[in-house]
């Protein structure tokens, strides 16, 4: 990372990023040029390893590009607000918090996983428990994404 100064490495302030954030820009392989689609998420941590679980329709671009090309590039980034530089373009900036990780994604077909991958995602995006239905689960399609190895960065306000 080349400023050091701004790379966060404990793993705790790197999960507060990640509860933080609300939408997750998935990066995929799309033949010459880069997909990146923003997404709401829900996520959890197995041994130093996060999950992610985004919901899709059943059918389009992202998930064909998913079938094509497994390796995925997740973005997310939170408390981003202007940094002013007054008369000076140069100085003008953003504090923000963000975290990027390179994973694998699959398209999930068991259904106790489906109900646990939305139910991890409302939990995220609302603070509410809900409760699941097969149904529910059926009529969509459920991305989950494992990325072993994230890098943090952060830039406070001044």
């Amino acid at each position: 990372m080349r400023r050091a100064d701004r790379q966060v490495t404990d793993p705790q302030e790197i999960n507060q990023i990640i509860k933080t954030a609300k939408v997750l820009h998935l990066g995929l392989f799309d033949g010459n040029f880069p997909y990146v689609v923003p997404l709401h998420y829900g996520y959890e941590q197995e041994n130093g390893v996060f999950v992610f679980f985004l919901h899709s329709a059943k059918d389009g671009h992202k998930l064909e590009q998913i079938q094509k090309n497994p390796h995925v590039c997740v973005e997310l980034e939170c408390e981003v607000s202007p940094i002013p530089g007054g008369d000076i373009p140069c100085r003008y900036g953003a504090s923000f918090a963000s975290v990027i990780g390179r994973g694998t994604a699959e398209i999930v077909g068991d259904k106790a996983e489906k109900i646990r991958g939305l139910a991890l995602l409302m939990k995220h995006q609302t603070g509410r428990d809900f409760e699941i239905t097969d149904q529910m689960a059926a009529s969509v399609a459920i991305i989950k994404i494992v990325v072993p190895d994230v890098t943090a960065k952060r830039r406070p306000k001044p």
